[in-house]
């Protein structure tokens, strides 16, 4: 019997990167997963190869009349929602804070703090009738600290945006029995990250101590047990999984 035997999971920007990661744990443990991404092609691919407890279904997270589909598609299909995966989200554009546009900050924000926002509005519904459920934020590193080397207002401040939103609706909702945590990844093997990296330099690895940026599946197995029944005693906290880099 797997770890997410029973469970119903939505995960966002599940194509590729951490999202595919987590997705292909999910459905390995035994969770029916609902997979959402701009991206078409390879999202459709992804749960055509996953089999009958994977379905895609094109998504924009900024929007909540998309957010209303997909719960109402994924609860057709498989049930209630108990599980839901923040995981969609965007780097931007690098550039000093005097520098940034309007428009870029604005782009970040709405895909990484108010997509966070519509999905958790769209998903608690399905969760309190499912008598409960477990939700995780991907943030990031810059949630917790400032990005010297990669100047990036936006980034940083959508990723603690998710940080404080996290700990609302865990203590808002914890009596219906939602969890809400969030997870922060330091440089993980993504091609999101790849193309960020390369941008600066590259040499993520050596500010790291353990030496080596983390392979997407490091970060699936503590968003597994974040949405598993293991961790039923755990809200409302962050998550770092970093290789030691925030502990310098």
């Amino acid at each position: 019997m797997g770890r997410l035997s029973g469970k119903v999971a939505i995960i966002t920007g599940a194509s590729q990167g951490m999202g595919e990661a987590h997705a292909k744990m999910f459905v390995a443990e035994g969770a029916k997963v609902i997979l959402t991404d701009v991206n078409e092609k390879d999202g459709q691919a992804l749960a055509d190869s996953l089999g009958e407890n994977a379905m895609f279904i094109k998504q924009d997270v900024r929007f909540a009349p998309e957010w209303k589909a997909v719960v109402d598609q994924g609860e057709a299909k498989f049930g209630t929602i108990n599980v839901l995966i923040n995981n969609a989200g965007i780097i931007g554009t690098i550039a000093h804070t005097v520098d940034f546009s309007q428009a870029d900050y604005q782009l970040v924000c709405d895909i990484n703090q108010l997509g966070v926002y519509l999905g958790m509005q769209a998903v608690i519904p399905s969760m309190i009738k499912a008598g409960g459920g477990a939700i995780v934020n991907i943030s990031s590193i810059a949630g917790m600290i400032a990005c010297m080397g990669s100047p990036n207002l936006a980034y940083v401040g959508s990723k603690f945006a998710v940080r404080g939103m996290t700990k609302q609706v865990a203590a808002e909702y914890g009596p219906n029995n939602v969890r809400c945590n969030s997870v922060h990844p330091g440089y993980i093997l993504t091609p999101m990250m790849v193309a960020a990296t390369d941008e600066n330099g590259g040499g993520a690895g050596d500010v790291i101590p353990l030496k080596r940026m983390a392979k997407p599946s490091e970060v699936s197995q503590l968003v597994l047990f974040l949405a598993s029944d293991e961790s039923s005693f755990i809200t409302g906290m962050e998550h770092v999984i970093d290789g030691g880099m925030t502990a310098c």
